[in-house]
């Protein structure tokens, strides 16, 4: 199954030791909402890869893994770790032009390394989590601690909160 995912990112799975699993998905259905309603996946074990872009100055990344459920806080948390004056989430360009990725199959596996990987510390309390494959057919199904193995990774606290309702 891992032929489903990039040359690059199966490179870093297997480089890295993780351990995963893949599993196909209609492009049409790679958005989180129509994923999890297609294919029996819980919001909770879901988890997005936002990737975020200063506005200002020189332009710096990160991408952000937080829980279907949460939304990642971007103008405080966010902001002021990354270190800038102004951000936002990048731009479906900017998100293909840094990653090589199309939105709804963003990962964090295979990264640039200038791009930081944070990690909402709601995802490490999940049994498994449900992220994208690096591409719009396919997931990549781990248990969250996994995510700590990536280089440049890092597990913050209040990242993201709870959608309410």
């Amino acid at each position: 199954m891992s032929g489903l995912i990039s040359a690059e990112v199966a490179a870093f799975l297997a480089g890295h030791s993780l351990r995963y699993e893949v599993i196909e998905c209609d492009p049409d259905y790679a958005d989180t909402q129509k994923f999890c309603e297609r294919y029996g996946y819980s919001f909770d074990e879901s988890a997005n890869v936002l990737l975020v872009a200063s506005k200002k100055g020189e332009r710096k990344f990160a991408a952000c893994v937080v829980l279907a459920t949460c939304r990642l806080d971007v103008n405080k948390v966010v902001r002021k770790k990354l270190g800038v004056s102004r951000i936002s989430f990048a731009s479906p360009e900017q998100t293909l032009e840094q990653t090589g990725m199309e939105l709804g199959g963003v990962t964090p596996f295979g990264l640039p390394e200038h791009i930081p990987v944070w990690i909402d510390a709601r995802v490490m309390l999940c049994d498994r989590i449900v992220l994208g494959g690096g591409n719009r057919s396919s997931k990549i199904i781990m248990a969250p601690d996994e995510l700590c193995r990536v280089p440049n990774a890092e597990v913050v606290e209040d990242l993201a909160f709870e959608i309410a309702g």
